[in-house]
């Protein structure tokens, strides 16, 4: 099912087993403190995130009575998949007994998540729900209830300001959102271009990921433009993720893994680290080379060039790049 659905739902009655999963983590983290509050379960429920979970402890927190007659609320988040006969032992344990509320936050791949439906069928007194990422329209609204909640004056421009300025992530305009509630005037852009700090060099990142993913990057790089990156520190930042690949590239040809931290110096985070040692491997050697000479070119070219010359010129860049690839 969809929000909406799920909304319905808990305005009747709170579900008994819910799965949720989907792009979009700030609902996720919405759903699991709305259960919280609603069943007032701050400090007596059951949260397993990630390696904490144990399946005997879970099953066993179901399956005893509360010692005050209160609620058993578990919480479990994960990236990997919880094997099916365990789910259902917990979904059954879940609607056992009234008191019983059990929550799975799925944080693996959502496709993967289909496999985990049927442990949350109707018919096993489950409901699953898929999130997904919100559009400016939906973004700017859901921001705006939060603000709303934090009684602080903000207009709908300065609220669509900030949700492009943070590449749509919720979560982080939620938090942003929580200190600049502390200003006793209405905020504006300016107070936002002040004291909020830009995801851009993120964003790059993942336009670059996606490019040498060979798909689209044109909508991205419009709005890095639109949001004042220039066009020498995009192409910067993508003269360093090529030199990234080719490490990575060398690295594994030579040792027949990735390893970040030998590779850079420190660790990335897993998922970034397999990203990259997965981009790297599809990339030829004789390739990186003539993206290297291609980039010194633009380079160039764009040191060459007039103010309104650069921006096609960065977008023929980018566009090379894929060609090559």
């Amino acid at each position: 099912m969809y929000q909406r659905e799920l909304d319905q739902r808990i305005a009747q009655a709170l579900p008994k087993a819910v799965l949720l999963y989907g792009e979009n983590d700030y609902l996720i983290d919405h759903y699991l403190a709305l259960y919280k509050h609603k069943l007032d379960a701050y400090e007596s429920h059951l949260s397993l995130y990630h390696d904490a979970y144990d399946f005997d402890q879970a099953r066993n927190y179901l399956a005893q009575s509360s010692l005050f007659g209160g609620i058993n609320l578990l919480i479990v988040r994960h990236a990997r998949k919880i094997p099916k006969k365990e789910l259902d032992t917990l979904v059954a344990l879940a609607n056992k007994n009234s008191d019983n509320y059990f929550l799975y936050a799925y944080e693996g791949s959502p496709s993967d998540a289909r496999t985990l439906q049927a442990s949350f069928s109707e018919k096993r007194g489950g409901v699953w729900v898929r999130f997904f990422e919100p559009n400016p329209r939906e973004g700017v609204a859901i921001l705006s209830q939060k603000a709303q909640q934090l009684g602080m004056e903000i207009d709908p421009y300065a609220l669509t300001y900030l949700f492009e300025l943070l590449n749509h992530n919720l979560a982080l305009c939620a938090a942003e959102l929580e200190k600049l509630a502390i200003l006793p005037d209405k905020i504006t852009r300016k107070e936002i271009d002040r004291l909020v700090y830009s995801t851009a060099p993120l964003a790059i990142e993942s336009m670059l990921i996606d490019l040498f993913g060979k798909k689209p990057i044109l909508e991205t790089l419009h709005k890095l433009l639109e949001l004042g990156e220039d066009e020498f520190s995009i192409l910067r930042a993508t003269q360093f993720f090529v030199q990234q690949i080719f490490l990575f590239h060398a690295h594994i040809r030579l040792h027949g893994h990735a390893d970040s931290k030998a590779i850079l110096g420190y660790k990335l985070p897993r998922q970034i680290e397999e990203q990259k040692a997965s981009l790297a491997l599809k990339v030829k050697s004789s390739t990186l080379l003539k993206i290297y000479e291609h980039l010194l070119s633009a380079e160039l070219r764009l040191k060459q060039a007039g103010n309104f010359d650069r921006e096609s010129l960065l977008y023929g860049m980018l566009i090379g790049i894929q060609i090559y690839l």
